[in-house]
């Protein structure tokens, strides 16, 4: 294999060299150069022209934000944040993802005296980035301000992981806040980012944007996004109200223990598909792996509607890609007319 080339950028010391040992055990990557600030990241970006560069987000003089705006204005890379879970902390990896970062690795999920720990994350995510290009946020079109549905769709189910906080950005805000549909997301993220990624894209939305909680009503207008650690799942119960009539909740638990993911797109879509029926739509946006595609087959089965993002605007055409392999998509298409495309369905 050809070797990625890796710029590490981080003031620590001892971050810099548990990189270097962790880069030194795959023979793929090769180390080319290490910057202790961003204004040293920014000359050693031009000098080496480095595949990949992994950035920590806090840093004095210049932090990872700035260092990052003027990295994608000079040569846009492919960039791995090292963040770590604060308040602060994941306000500006959401940044730094809207900014043109791929994807981001959260340092404090391990003990800095055990930083190997996060060894197969870091190099598998540096394998996974290289070689594509930064996707640029572009500002969505105003919602529109009339929407007339076709009636058909009760539920959109949407899962992404690599690159999927950019793409929902570019996503959600399209919708009015009178479409017809819920809409429940599968987010591969650490514990949390979830609860900050929701409030983020609320300010940008028509329709609420909320972290899921026990209980949620599933309705239209609202986006529920699942949270790190937990499976999203769809609950019927009798109204109280209206006997006859179903309502459905959100359920949210550890089953099943040995998915890869937690949440899993698969058990979304699966929980979708059989509550459901024809009248759910599944959509698989960026994002390494395979999951969600037994979910998708499950909606395709019962007579709903698949959708795929495309390979161009795609950060990893991992799970998208698998999907269309499998012959279960109904209609790929890029993340910007993605929102259009489901109005015109649904």
């Amino acid at each position: 294999m050809p070797e990625i080339r890796v710029l590490i950028v981080d003031d620590s010391p001892f971050i810099r060299k548990a990189l270097l040992r962790i880069f030194e055990s795959e023979p793929s990557i090769a180390v080319v150069g290490v910057a202790r600030n961003g204004k040293e990241a920014i000359k050693k970006l031009v000098e080496l022209e480095p595949d990949v560069i992994t950035l920590d987000i806090m840093m004095p003089e210049m932090d990872g934000i700035e260092t990052l705006k003027i990295m994608m204005e000079t040569k846009p890379t492919p960039v791995l944040m090292l963040s770590q879970y604060t308040h602060e902390g994941a306000e500006l990896t959401l940044n730094a993802l809207e900014l043109g970062a791929m994807d981001f690795v959260d340092k404090s999920t391990t003990g800095l005296m055990d930083f190997s720990g996060l060894a197969k994350e870091i190099i598998s995510k540096v394998m996974a980035i290289t070689g594509r290009k930064p996707l640029k946020i572009t500002s969505p079109s105003m919602a529109p301000q009339e929407y007339k549905g076709r009636g058909i769709i009760d539920t959109v189910a949407i899962g992404a992981s690599t690159g999927g906080p950019p793409a929902l950005q570019m996503l959600l805000p399209k919708f009015p806040r009178d479409v017809s549909f819920g809409i429940l997301i599968v987010q591969h993220m650490p514990h949390g980012f979830t609860g900050p990624l929701a409030k983020r894209l609320d300010t940008m939305c028509q329709i609420h944007v909320k972290e899921a909680e026990k209980g949620d009503a599933i309705e239209p207008g609202l986006a529920l996004v699942a949270p790190s650690g937990l499976h999203m799942k769809v609950k019927k119960v009798k109204s109280s109200k209206l006997k006859v009539k179903s309502e459905r909740l959100v359920k949210l638990d550890f089953e099943p223990l040995n998915s890869t993911h937690r949440p899993s797109v698969d058990v979304l879509f699966q929980s979708v598909a059989e509550n459901y029926g024809s009248r759910a739509m599944g959509v698989i946006l960026t994002g390494m792996g395979s999951d969600g595609v037994k979910g998708m087959r499950l909606i395709k089965e019962q007579g709903g509607i698949t959708l795929a993002q495309d390979e161009a605007t795609s950060t990893i055409f991992g799970m998208p890609k698998v999907a269309i392999e499998n012959g279960i998509v109904d209609k790929v298409a890029p993340i910007t007319s993605m929102a259009e495309e489901i109005m015109k369905t649904v």
